[in-house]
């Protein structure tokens, strides 16, 4: 792991074995990454980046396993994408006057043998302590293909109470607690409207084991549309997870047939951005 951090704002440990994704996430002493608080979905790849704070689903699938058209040997699309479990090679890391920075390319081999590159650069600004994460996901292969991208960022449950509330614009009268759903967990997926320079934002708080603290977190909606939020409380997991998101929760054929493919073809990029801040 790489400790990063600026003059203020959260001490963040980047895990250059698995895409730069987000171990821990310190604030005022705390880590509320979920650690072992999570479900096993029988995926060693997913069992080591669920536990962190933020981990990168995609390139070239998200959301759970799917048949591979025309493959008679039994692939199937893996669990969050190809992505998790790539190396990340770091080409720089700055601190300079009160800001950190940190850039990295992650050579990605799908399911499907072909190459993608995730061009990752972190940011913490000193004076407020806003995290920014920009993401190029460049096809670096001789085919065109579908590109998907989703972020989890998921946070211990026990670190949470009852008067922590999920709020945003897109969210039923603008907000509620938590605790969604039915017992032991819940899902939804909704579309992610723009507040202000072209970013939808979402907040969970306030959080009471950080001094009273609420994440705000925003992202591109126009190639984020969609937030998904999920929480799990059955034993031995508890965890919520803020997941902005390419692509709306229906299975990739039918996302095919409704034309939602972003389709890439060799040498074309699409770009990701995401922000989070403790306010």
């Amino acid at each position: 792991m790489i400790e990063f951090a600026a003059a203020s704002g959260p001490r963040l440990m980047l895990d250059e074995t698995s895409v730069l994704d987000i171990g821990g996430c310190i604030i005022d002493g705390v880590d509320i990454a979920p650690k072992r608080a999570i479900p096993d979905d029988g995926d060693p790849r997913i069992d080591h980046s669920l536990e962190g704070f933020l981990f990168t689903c995609g390139p070239d699938h998200i959301r759970h396993r799917q048949p591979i058209p025309g493959r008679s040997d039994g692939k199937v699309y893996p669990l969050h994408g190809s992505a998790s479990g790539h190396a990340a090679k770091v080409l720089w890391t700055k601190f300079e006057n009160g800001n950190a920075e940190c850039r990295a390319d992650i050579d990605i081999v799908t399911v499907e043998g072909l190459s993608q590159r995730i061009e990752r650069l972190w940011r913490i600004e000193g004076a407020t302590g806003e995290v920014r994460l920009e993401d190029r996901v460049v096809n670096t292969s001789d085919r065109t293909v579908p590109t998907f991208l989703m972020y989890h960022m998921n946070t211990g449950g026990k670190w949470l109470d009852e008067g922590t509330r999920l709020e945003g614009r897109m969210l039923a009268n603008g907000g509620f607690p938590w605790t969604f759903g039915e017992e032991p967990g819940g899902i939804f997926c909704l579309p992610a409207q723009a507040t202000e320079e072209g970013f939808a934002e979402v907040r969970l708080g306030p959080i009471a084991a950080i001094g009273g603290r609420t994440l705000r977190v925003r992202f591109r909606a126009d190639t984020l549309p969609y937030l998904q939020v999920w929480r799990n409380q059955k034993a031995p997991a508890h965890i919520i997870g803020i997941e902005p998101v390419s692509h709306r929760w229906v299975l990739r054929d039918e996302l095919e047939a409704a034309g939602e493919f972003n389709m890439l073809a060799p040498g074309e990029s699409r770009s990701y951005a995401l922000t989070f801040t403790f306010l």
